[in-house]
C-alpha cells in the first residue's frame, strides 16, 4: 500500500480526533483508568506552536482510485528551542504496518530541518507500544529538564497519568 507522509490538508484536520481516540481505546483497555480524556480536534492540534504530519494510505483494497485514507498522524510541539513529540497516533485498522515508525522518522528529520537538535517525549514505560517502540527509533529515557519538559510532569501528575502505571520522558539526539 502506497504511504505519504506530509502535513495535513484543511479538510483532513476533523479526521484526527477520530483516530486519536479509536487508538486510545486500546490504551484504555490495557490500563483501565477511572476516567479517560477526549482527544483535542485536529484543527486544536494545527493551532498549536509546532507541526503535524500525517500517514496518507491511498489506493488499497476497497478504496476509490485518488481517495485518501489517513492512517495516522504524529503532532509535534516546539517550545522551549526543542522539539517535543506531543502525539503518535495510528488507527487501529492500520496499525502493525510500520507506519507509526515512519511518521516517527518523518518527523524526526522534519525538525531536524528545521533546526532542532533533539526531540523529546513523554510516555508510558511498560506500554510495549510505547516506550520500548521509541527505544527502538532511538529514544532513551531522560530526566525533565527544560520549564517546559517539567511543566509536562507536574501536569500529568494532576491527571493522574502516573497512577495508571510509571511514566517517563525520552529524548533523541537529531
Amino acid at each position: 500500500m502506497p504511504l505519504d507522509i506530509r502535513p495535513p490538508r484543511p479538510d483532513e484536520l476533523s479526521l484526527l480526533e477520530q483516530i486519536e481516540n479509536d487508538a486510545d481505546a486500546l490504551l484504555r483497555d490495557l490500563l483501565d483508568p477511572p476516567t479517560w480524556w477526549p482527544a483535542p480536534t485536529g484543527a486544536e492540534r494545527a493551532a498549536e506552536s509546532g507541526f503535524l504530519l500525517v500517514a496518507d494510505v491511498s489506493g488499497g483494497e476497497g478504496e476509490e482510485a485518488g481517495e485518501s485514507v489517513i492512517a495516522g498522524f504524529v503532532h509535534v510541539l516546539e517550545l522551549d528551542g526543542h522539539a517535543h513529540l506531543e502525539q503518535l497516533s495510528m488507527s487501529p485498522a492500520h496499525g502493525r504496518r510500520g507506519y507509526g515508525r515512519k511518521l516517527v522518522e518523518a518527523a524526526m528529520a522534519y525538525a531536524r530541518d528545521r533546526g532542532h537538535d533533539r526531540m523529546s517525549l513523554r510516555t508510558f514505560a511498560d506500554v510495549p507500544w510505547n516506550a520500548p517502540f521509541y527505544a527502538r527509533l532511538g529514544f532513551a529515557v531522560t530526566e525533565p529538564r527544560s520549564g517546559f519538559e517539567l511543566m509536562l510532569v507536574e501536569t500529568e501528575n494532576r491527571m493522574g497519568l502516573d497512577a495508571l502505571g510509571p511514566r517517563v520522558q525520552m529524548t533523541a539526539e537529531l
